[in-house]
């Protein structure tokens, strides 16, 4: 008795399976996780800017004695907000590069997996018509 559900590892082409979908899954893998590692690291800075730039104020604010080093922290904290805002611009500035970046990355990847597919089913079609053409005289 043969098992007809049997697979058959000769029948299977490998090389095409893996350029049709583990290649591009891969490239596509690869790409996501360069441009999460540029983000997160681009947050991991502004994180630590924002952070050293409070902890510069607080202990600017410990440093407050009188009347005259209140009013010149406050005048003070003009300077650090006009900073922030210019810093929140340009870290919205990388995030939304990256995300470009990716975007466009994406649509090469896709273009090329699109081509090779395409390739690829020319070929099968070419092959099974030529199987055709030479299995057609001998059916005769």
């Amino acid at each position: 008795m043969t098992n007809v559900f049997a697979f058959d590892a000769k029948q299977f082409d490998t090389a095409q399976f893996e350029s049709v979908f583990f290649a591009p899954a891969r490239a596509f893998a690869a790409l996501s996780i360069d441009v999460t590692e540029k983000l997160v690291n681009a947050q991991l800075d502004a994180t630590k800017a924002y952070a050293d730039t409070g902890l510069t104020q607080l202990r600017s604010l410990v440093e407050v004695k009188d009347a005259a080093g209140l009013k010149s922290y406050l005048e003070g904290q003009q300077a650090v907000a006009k900073e922030l805002t210019e810093r929140l611009k340009g870290d919205a500035g990388k995030a939304v590069a990256l995300q470009q970046e990716f975007v466009q990355e994406s649509q090469k990847l896709t273009e090329g997996s699109v081509k090779q597919a395409q390739e690829g089913l020319q070929q099968a079609t070419e092959t099974a018509t030529k199987a055709v053409k030479q299995a057609a005289p001998r059916a005769k």
